[in-house]
């Protein structure tokens, strides 16, 4: 078995669906926003892409949730259609997402690397974001596989303290 490692994790979730679908999910504001997030702006050159249109290498990026007043601004690092698309995150940290079909299934991979090996960036971003995407990635499943959502909308949990760290369906 490997050490446990503050830098990085890694989430495997397999997904039956195409490879197309779920790349669309990753890779258009129109896609992230049906499973993950209330709003997505992404721009190219500094000017805002249609919802519909696919990430290039260079776009950048402005994520808002559910339940959270924070908002997450980054940059799209690099995309192969249909494989892989990664991004930066939670400030230094680089998120990649690669897909592999395999029969009937595709297998989907979170990478999440560069995490700095401080006590807070070890709560927050390794233990605060490796929960996160557990959670994200069974609700992608949920939707793209029975048309679900498991995520909270209606409620909303902003008045807890502890929120991000207790409710599983933030």
């Amino acid at each position: 078995m490997k050490d446990l490692v503050w830098n990085s994790f890694t989430k495997k979730i397999h997904i039956k669906t195409s490879v197309e679908k779920l790349y669309w999910c990753w890779a258009t504001e129109e896609g992230i926003c049906s499973w993950f997030l209330k709003k997505a702006d992404y721009y190219r050159n500094g000017s805002k892409i249609e919802p519909q249109e696919f990430l290039k290498s260079n776009d950048s990026y402005i994520w808002m949730w559910h339940n959270w007043d924070e908002k997450e601004e980054g940059k799209i690092l690099a995309v192969k259609e249909n494989e892989f698309i990664r991004f930066s995150f939670a400030e230094s940290c680089e998120v990649l997402v690669s897909l592999e079909q395999k029969d009937d299934v595709v297998l989907l991979t979170l990478s999440q690397s560069k995490i700095p090996e401080d006590e807070k960036s070890k709560l927050q971003i390794f233990y605060g974001c490796s929960n996160g995407w557990t959670f994200w990635l069974a609700n992608l499943k949920a939707y793209l596989e029975h048309g679900i959502l498991l995520n909270e909308t209606e409620i909303d949990l902003r008045g807890f303290d502890l929120a991000g760290y207790e409710f599983v369906n933030m």
